[in-house]
């Protein structure tokens, strides 16, 4: 059974930053990509970053990410990683870790496995 445990969120004030970090029990190579969402309350789910294995440097972030979050994989140590810099208020949400074993991308739908969460709070 896959799990994905996440770590790193808090509280910080605008402009602070943060390192989210999830450890898969599985062997994390045998995912085609791993990234991360996000969930603010009365709001759908939304794609953030999401990354292929390290033998294709490829990424894919969401539109609002603009520069300030950078997503990185260890598949030596099964651990997906999201340093988020420049936070803003609006970033504020619960914060999942996913798997996919096929294809790549934000799409929440195509998810296979999900973590917990881990909960991200930014003050102005």
């Amino acid at each position: 059974q896959v799990q994905l445990v996440e770590s790193g969120g808090g509280s910080v004030q605008a402009g602070g930053s943060l390192r989210l970090s999830c450890a898969a029990s599985a062997d994390s190579a045998s995912f085609r990509c791993m990234g991360w969402y996000r969930q603010a309350p009365g709001k759908e789910r939304e794609g953030v970053a999401d990354i292929l294995g390290t033998s294709d440097p490829s990424r894919y972030y969401g539109a609002f990410v603009r520069g300030r979050f950078t997503i990185s994989r260890d598949t030596a140590t099964n651990t997906l990683y999201l340093q988020m810099s420049n936070l803003k208020p609006e970033d504020t949400a619960m914060y999942y870790c996913a798997a996919r074993r096929r294809g790549c991308g934000l799409d929440p739908d195509k998810v296979d496995y999900w973590g917990q969460g881990t909960q991200v709070t930014v003050s102005s």
